[in-house]
């Protein structure tokens, strides 16, 4: 089922709509983050035409997303060079999902600073093992190809660290695509977890580094890191590069830690 039908139903019109194949993305009883995000997303660039490129976005997870749902956006502030606008999403008249996201055309650059390459550069996907073979939620499982990223003999402490992509492409542009594919990692607190237990994504804050991206062959290393895990909660930084080595997104997140 590919991810154009499930945002058929986003119209840019606000009010009601359902996800008739959502089934396909969903993570138990909620859609998955990086879906659900996606369906805030193209709320936003179908309900406001000729928009600069997306250079940010701050998300909050609320509460489930399932298939019947209410949509709306609105312009917070547009100035010449930057457009911000919030989309929500609701469920049973609550809010499941808000979303903050910032639009900004290029300028002349008065500074410039290449992102740093990932530590120990694991070789392309097709050097490296596929991963959660059969493992996983079932989205997982449906809509992406994962390999493994780093070694699996050694300790990485609180990273996880994968090459995705999806198992077809979509016709996504490379915004939503890296919307969609950005919170496909589990947190990094799992590998220190004492107990298995649940886990849950509160919020995710990310700056897009390049909109224009076009990995080869569709794979992305993602990169999943605990900074600071106590109390229940996990400060996780979210990163994605492309095949070259070079960084596209640089997230954060706060995790739920349960059990």
């Amino acid at each position: 089922m590919t991810i154009a039908s499930l945002l058929e139903p986003v119209t840019g019109q606000p009010g009601p709509a359902r996800l008739d194949h959502a089934s396909n993305w969903m993570q138990g009883r909620t859609l998955y983050g990086g879906a659900s995000a996606l369906v805030a997303y193209t709320m936003a660039t179908r309900a406001f035409s000729d928009l600069p490129p997306l250079r940010a976005a701050q998300i909050g997870f609320v509460a489930p997303v399932g298939e019947e749902i209410e949509l709306s956006a609105e312009i917070v502030r547009q100035g010449r060079n930057v457009t911000q606008i919030r989309s929500e999403i609701l469920s049973e008249g609550k809010v499941a999902l808000t979303a903050f996201w910032l639009f900004g055309t290029a300028r002349d650059a008065n500074a410039e600073r290449t992102a740093d390459a990932p530590e120990s550069w694991p070789g392309g996907p097709e050097e490296n093992a596929a991963a959660m073979g059969g493992q996983g939620p079932s989205f997982i499982q449906n809509n992406f190809d994962i390999r493994f990223g780093q070694a699996k003999d050694e300790d990485h402490g609180a990273t996880i660290r994968r090459w995705a992509r999806l198992t077809e492409d979509h016709s996504l542009d490379p915004v939503s695509k890296l919307v969609l594919m950005g919170d496909v990692m589990p947190p990094g607190a799992m590998r220190i977890m004492q107990r298995m237990g649940p886990i849950s994504s509160i919020n995710w804050s990310f700056n897009v580094l390049d909109p224009d991206t076009q990995s080869e062959g569709g794979w992305y290393l993602a990169e999943n890191a605990s900074q600071h895990a106590d109390a229940g909660y996990s400060s996780e930084r979210l990163r994605m590069w492309d095949r070259e080595g070079r960084q596209v997104l640089d997230g954060l997140q706060c995790v739920a830690v349960f059990g």
